[in-house]
């Protein structure tokens, strides 16, 4: 049985990469799992300048100012803490718009070599505070994983879909989604935020134990 995962997110998300990593620990359990997963786009700031903003600046404006930032991520620190997760928060310098991560997501989708670019875009903006909306950033990646880096970086010096991904975007908000990750599966269930590894074996379980309205048998 082959059961759909789609997964809403944004690279620069910490609750998107928490919930990755929460996720492939469950699938680590159950190396038989019938997941077979696509990435969506979902842009947490799709007003962001296109040359991304300094991060203390965006953070504070966010969150009310520093003090506010700082408690913001709390949680976040205390769960890259306990999964293990090495992560450069203070080294991170500007936020990025994230539209043409998310463009080059897509064209690793062509090649079967989505999540491989999805990790390195999380790892690259997390633990290395790389900017992940420098073109010449992301054609690194995109040799770094085997694509054809001077390829990609053709794509993007033009405007190829990045009306697709708006659009793509749009419709996932028109859907009601209103924040990332979420986890959607067989097309039919939604699941909603960082879940810990234990719900998805129980959720992994019970797709064993019976077929699921949306699976392909």
């Amino acid at each position: 049985m082959v059961v759909k995962l789609d997964i809403l997110s944004d690279p620069i998300c910490p609750w998107c990469y928490i919930g990755k990593v929460q996720l492939e620990k469950a699938l680590a359990e159950r190396p038989d799992h019938p997941f077979v997963m696509e990435w969506h786009p979902f842009q947490l700031n799709p007003d962001m300048p296109r040359d991304g903003m300094d991060r203390r600046e965006y953070l504070a404006a966010k969150f009310g100012g520093a003090d506010g930032a700082h408690a913001a991520y709390a949680g976040v620190r205390q769960h890259f803490s306990d999964l293990g997760i090495d992560a450069d928060l203070d080294g991170i310098r500007r936020t990025p718009n994230t539209l043409d991560a998310h463009r080059l997501i897509h064209w690793a989708g062509i090649e079967s070599k989505q999540t491989q670019i999805v990790d390195a875009l999380f790892e690259a903006n997390f633990l290395h505070a790389r900017d992940i909306g420098d073109r010449e950033v992301l054609a690194d990646l995109a040799d770094s994983q085997n694509l054809d880096a001077a390829a990609i970086a053709r794509l993007l010096d033009s405007d190829v879909d990045e009306q697709t991904i708006r659009d793509r975007d749009t419709h996932s908000r028109n859907m009601g989604v209103t924040a990332v990750p979420t986890f959607i599966v067989a097309a039919r269930h939604a699941v909603p935020g960082a879940q810990p590894a234990d719900l998805w074996l129980k959720v992994i379980d019970e797709i064993a134990s019976g077929p699921m309205e949306g699976s392909a048998g």
